[in-house]
């Protein structure tokens, strides 16, 4: 899936990550598994922002998230010792999921641009999938600059 590249303007949130030698290949850039490690950290970081630390916020309303999608469209190649700011934002909120929105700069340059769905669902073997509790999208929405879609 291509997306809409996103501007650093389009972000509330970044993680800054700095590139360690462990993160790069034999070509001297960042191995591609290793950006959705970044966005991994930038959401679970974007979580704790809003008040729902990852995993034991949703809990009280018997719930936890559960990925089901991810995309990556890399665009430039990070190396070692780069100082990057991992935008995140939640872009979509549906019944039962949310999408994350999750883009790599490094200044003002765009490297990746990725997204990240997440079903809401009973915690454990049983996975039930439950609304997204509105407590969370009440948090999301008066957070976020740029509003969710809500579909």
């Amino acid at each position: 899936m291509t997306l809409r590249p996103s501007s650093r303007a389009d972000f509330s949130f970044f993680e800054p990550i700095r590139v360690r030698w462990a993160d790069i290949d034999m070509q001297g850039i960042v191995f591609n598994p290793n950006y959705l490690v970044y966005a991994d950290t930038a959401m679970t970081e974007y979580m704790r922002a809003v008040g729902f630390p990852y995993p034991d916020a949703l809990l009280p309303f018997g719930a936890d998230i559960f990925a089901v999608n991810s995309s990556v469209d890399f665009r430039v190649s990070a190396r070692f010792d780069d100082l990057l700011d991992v935008g995140a934002r939640i872009e979509r909120i549906g019944r039962t999921s949310f999408r994350f929105r999750i883009s790599v700069f490094r200044g003002d340059g765009m490297l990746a641009d990725m997204h990240n769905t997440y079903v809401c669902a009973t915690p454990g073997e049983t996975r039930r999938p439950l609304a997204v509790p509105a407590a969370f999208i009440e948090r999301v929405e008066a957070f976020e600059t740029l509003k969710p879609e809500r579909a």
